[in-house]
């Protein structure tokens, strides 16, 4: 794999040195709509605690999931493309924001687990059912499915990757979500402690706004102003 520009060890004190409050920054954007987002989210959390305790497997923890039901509501985003599903806490939080929005549609890349036995019914399976008419899952791997997903529609508001943990599989997922990226489009980014990618891509490209947050013990990474007007 990549190695990056420098070690992860020097990325993860860049982590720590420029780590920001996520909730700080909601309630700077919406007080009121982040309240609405940690109701939503407890909601969620209760959803998916009932239905994962009937199950046997341990899909692994959510993306920063009431953040990211905030982000869906405040910027009304047309297009979300997300990689990584696993057990849907961020798929759910995504198509929570769109029905109350009442506009957009996510687009899903994920890859059934290979440890457990029929993987492809675990994709997802704390969504709700009433959700799911906005939601467009592919489940051959991101190589394959961000090729399809990016050929059936013209832009991208909102990429969130959560897949592929490695250098190269950010690099490649990036190459091929960015240039279809609006000129508002957000760019959140999952366990960017694994290695410098994310470091190296603020470094190379220099955005105007960008953010790290700390979910759950893990670093995210947000780049893309989500303090202005949307309306394109």
């Amino acid at each position: 794999d990549i190695k990056g520009s420098i070690t992860n060890k020097q990325n993860l004190k860049w982590l720590e040195s420029n780590v920001t409050d996520f909730e700080q920054l909601a309630v700077s954007l919406d007080a009121k709509l982040w309240e609405e987002s940690k109701a939503i989210s407890k909601a969620i959390e209760k959803h998916a605690t009932d239905i994962l305790k009937k199950i046997e497997y341990d899909l692994g923890g959510g993306g920063c999931y009431p953040f990211l039901y905030f982000i869906t509501r405040h910027m009304e985003p047309d297009c979300i493309v997300e990689t990584g599903v696993a057990a849907g806490f961020s798929s759910y939080s995504f198509l929570a924001g769109i029905k109350d929005n009442k506009r957009g549609k996510l687009y899903s890349s994920d890859f059934p687990y290979f440890r457990i036995p029929n993987p492809e019914n675990y994709i997802g399976i704390v969504v709700d059912e009433k959700l799911k008419d906005n939601w467009n899952l592919y489940i051959d791997g991101d190589e394959v499915n961000l090729k399809i997903i990016t050929k059936n529609i013209n832009k991208v508001d909102l990429f969130h990757y959560d897949s592929d943990k490695s250098y190269s599989g950010r690099k490649f997922a990036v190459s091929v979500v960015k240039p279809l990226l609006s000129s508002k489009g957000i760019l959140l980014m999952d366990d960017i402690q694994d290695n410098p990618f994310f470091y190296d891509y603020v470094q190379d490209n220099k955005p105007d706004f960008w953010r790290i947050f700390k979910f759950q013990g893990k670093y995210v990474g947000l780049i893309g102003n989500i303090t202005g007007n949307h309306d394109e």
